[in-house]
């Protein structure tokens, strides 16, 4: 839920490359977390009975250190094209929710940025499965050997339909998730005793990951249906290492609270709710640095490594029309070194 203010000294393809890059980086930072997460959800480890630090150490003593980063090559490459669809679907779905004037409410705001997240989450939900049977396997014994042999073994194998398994599971958990958002923006101002536009971004910055927590929590109950439905395959050995037999999305919730109660539904929820802060710790500060490169390399900046302003030089112009208007001035320098015939 990381959001920043629109930077119009930035072009659109350097914003999609800064917000890229911070997600890679963030992404890379908290995988063996991710990794934790998933094996609780789909029941390859007990996290009630296997701490983190137990999760980890068996996963790197069985398959060696590079099985903690199992899917992240995948995770880090559906990053572009699913920002890429979410900025297309937001823009879409703010021209529906604004008003005569052009202005649109915070509730319709998070709407729109949930309607928009879950479209570029089905659009690339393959990528999401394949990423699920890559992190669920054994290294040293692959049933997939990547990306797109993991595609064309499930097409083959299972039918097209079976990359779409358990997307239903996306759209219910938009509905908490959102109220999540909702609850916690709702209280800002009340929280810090101040208007919403005077945050500091250390406030900003711990709204977020407030944010993120709740709604996560909220809705972390289908993503874990979610996950065990993506892991489930009788192609995979033991199932996909799935923990319950199931028919589908409904039968996968009965026979979890049967096994393993209400609570089970929340299996890995430590691991997920511990990568929030580094999670958006180092994808606002590496956004921040490859903003500062780019504003350096458009001209606003004296240095990459400051925000100290370029003398003379109107911060309201665009990049194009700041070039623009150093070719300009550059042509009327060479005239005017240019002796008369």
């Amino acid at each position: 839920m990381a959001t920043w203010r629109r930077d119009g000294r930035l072009t659109g393809s350097q914003r999609l490359l800064c917000a890229g890059l911070a997600g890679a980086f963030s992404l890379s930072l908290t995988a063996p977390l991710e990794l934790a997460t998933v094996l609780a959800q789909v029941g390859k480890v007990q996290s009630h009975s296997l701490g983190l630090w137990a999760t980890g150490r068996r996963v790197w003593l069985s398959e060696g250190p590079r099985a903690l980063w199992k899917g992240n090559g995948v995770a880090c490459l559906r990053l572009f094209p699913c920002s890429m669809v979410q900025l297309a679907a937001y823009r879409k779905f703010v021209v529906l929710f604004m008003d005569d004037l052009g202005r649109i409410s915070q509730w319709s705001s998070i709407v729109t940025g949930s309607l928009a997240g879950m479209v570029s989450t089905i659009v690339t939900y393959p990528t999401d499965l394949i990423k699920t049977r890559l992190m669920v396997q054994n290294v040293l014994e692959p049933s997939y050997r990547g990306l797109i042999h993991a595609f064309s073994t499930i097409y083959q194998q299972e039918g097209f339909l079976a990359l779409y398994r358990g997307v239903s599971l996306t759209v219910l958990g938009a509905v908490p998730f959102s109220a999540g958002s909702l609850l916690v923006y709702m209280n800002l101002e009340k929280v810090w005793n101040g208007p919403r536009d005077r945050f500091s971004h250390l406030q900003n910055f711990a709204n977020v990951c407030v944010a993120a927590a709740v709604s996560q929590t909220l809705s972390f109950p289908f993503d874990t249906v979610k996950r065990k439905m993506q892991a489930q395959s009788p192609y995979l050995p033991h199932y996909g290492g799935v923990d319950v037999h199931f028919s589908g999305a409904a039968d996968c919730f009965r026979q979890i609270v049967k096994t393993q109660g209400v609570l089970g539904l929340w299996n890995g929820l430590t691991a997920n709710l511990l990568k929030v802060v580094p999670y958006f710790g180092v994808m606002f500060s590496m956004f921040e640095f490859c903003k500062r490169i780019f504003l350096y390399q458009n001209g606003y900046t004296l240095s990459p490594l400051t925000y100290k302003l370029t003398p003379g030089v109107d911060q309201s112009l665009k990049p194009q029309e700041l070039r623009e208007l150093k070719k300009f001035f550059k042509r009327r320098k060479l005239h005017s070194k240019t002796p008369p015939l």
